[in-house]
């Protein structure tokens, strides 16, 4: 087995603990600036919605780390699971036998991924969480892409 597929089983075990931490942290993040303020008092109307204060930003920069953690994981699952006798590109081992039922398999992930990232995307922006918003915006869809230049039985 390749190391590059050691490596995606290995964050796939324990990606979700890291991502569900980091989350806590962010959050913890947004409950300790509670009593900061989160809308700039001075300025444009929309000015002051589009630039949050200091403490939001930093809560978004956390949210965007745990964000692409969830990605990460996310993607890991794609492929540990797509190796089974769907996937047969060379780094990632032996493919094993060719599974019948796996045949929109690579179109359904990649679906979901951009699905994914649209989803959460527009939740980041609709929270005003930015950087958030194009962590998602760069790393699913790039994701999706390089899933679907994956060679299979099928192609």
């Amino acid at each position: 087995m390749g190391i590059m597929i050691l490596f995606f089983g290995l964050f796939l075990l324990a990606g979700w603990a890291v991502a569900l931490g980091w989350s806590g942290y962010a959050f913890s993040v947004l409950w300790r600036s509670r009593a900061q303020p989160w809308v700039r008092a001075h300025g444009h109307p929309f000015a002051r919605l589009l630039l949050p204060t200091p403490a939001y930003v930093r809560f978004d920069r956390k949210l965007a780390v745990a964000a692409l953690l969830a990605d990460l994981w996310l993607l890991s699952g794609i492929i540990v699971f797509g190796t089974e006798g769907i996937f047969t590109e060379a780094w990632m081992g032996y493919p094993g036998m060719m599974d019948p039922t796996g045949q929109g398999y690579q179109a359904d992930a990649v679906e979901m991924l951009r699905t994914t990232a649209w989803w959460s995307a527009s939740a980041a922006v609709l929270g005003r969480c930015w950087t958030t918003a194009v962590v998602q915006l760069s790393v699913l869809p790039l994701s999706a892409l390089w899933v679907a230049s994956f060679d299979t039985y099928y192609r």
